[in-house]
């Protein structure tokens, strides 16, 4: 064995640790799912958490309608071919019901609105802990989280008032009307899921890898053109170039990368080389230095 299967495989040992932990220790638990690579990543730990049994506990989406179709292609298809419970609920939903409204403008994006989506659907569904994907190399506001990151009743995150996690001891205890979200890859790196990824041979959406695309420039990114969804201005010139996303987020708030990484393996040469963290193509991360522990505080992923 050599030190990267290593490597990933204590990472791997210890995330199938923390999901069975949640299993044990919370009585209704959910598992945030995005259709991107890292809740991808944790279906395949839940799955081999569990095996040869189901997993125990059901998929969620917060689907903001402005996801990239190929997104939610595959987040169907997989729970079909796994045979998962898959809840969707929808931002649409909380727009038309007057809890949230709709942003415009050249940089409107729907994440933010999705916190209260999530929010409502915990208090619906009784969930006492919502597993995802988010790691502590992503953005220095998701260093600060423990695994076990206990919010409260009204699902907002306070990180000065986070337990110890020693010696591996993972704490599930909470009030009435708390909840915890749990990241069993906390401390994967964007190349760890990605070498992950190669290793255990699994699928992701098409859109990770380099095809041919119809964007347009702006702030020195490279937005998809493909869609209403995305606003553009009269004067940004729609061209088509090789592209492929890092990170799978709205279609209004996601940049693409330039590349001609069509498979897996050279998606791994090419993030071994980057100098750029993957979040620095999420838009919706730009708009203040503190823009992603705003949102956690307020109850997002």
């Amino acid at each position: 064995m050599n030190k990267d299967t290593s490597h990933i495989n204590s990472l791997e040992n210890e995330a199938i640790y923390i999901i069975r932990e949640v299993a044990a220790q919370f009585e209704r638990p959910v598992l945030l799912f995005s259709g991107g690579k890292d809740s991808i990543t944790l279906v395949r730990l839940a799955v081999k958490a569990f095996y040869p049994a189901k997993v125990p506990f059901p998929l969620m989406h917060i689907d903001t309608g402005h996801n990239f179709p190929e997104t939610i292609e595959f987040r169907d298809r997989l729970v079909e071919e796994l045979g998962l419970e898959l809840i969707v609920r929808n931002v649409q939903d909380s727009i038309d019901e007057g809890k949230v409204k709709e942003e415009t403008g050249r940089y409107a994006s729907r994440n933010q609105l999705q916190t209260t989506t999530l929010l409502d659907a915990i208090e619906e569904f009784k969930f006492d802990a919502c597993i995802g994907g988010a790691r502590r190399d992503e953005e220095k506001a998701r260093a600060k989280e423990r695994i076990f990151s206990v919010r409260d009743d009204f699902g907002q995150w306070d990180e000065k008032n986070q337990r110890p996690e020693l010696f591996d001891m993972l704490n599930g205890q909470i009030d009435l009307g708390q909840n915890v979200r749990v990241f069993p890859i906390s401390n994967w790196t964007e190349l760890d899921v990605w070498s992950y990824i190669e290793e255990e041979n699994i699928e992701i959406p098409s859109i990770y890898f380099a095809h041919k695309r119809k964007v347009f420039l702006r702030d020195g990114m490279i937005w998809s053109a493909d869609d209403e969804v995305v606003y553009r201005d009269d004067h940004e010139e729609v061209i088509e170039e090789l592209v492929r996303f890092r990170t799978v987020g709205d279609m209004s708030c996601t940049a693409a990368v330039l590349s001609d990484a069509t498979t897996i393996t050279k998606v791994v040469e090419e993030i071994r080389e980057s100098t750029i963290s993957e979040r620095g193509a999420r838009i919706d991360d730009k708009r203040s230095e503190a823009a992603m522990e705003k949102r956690k505080q307020q109850g997002y992923f």
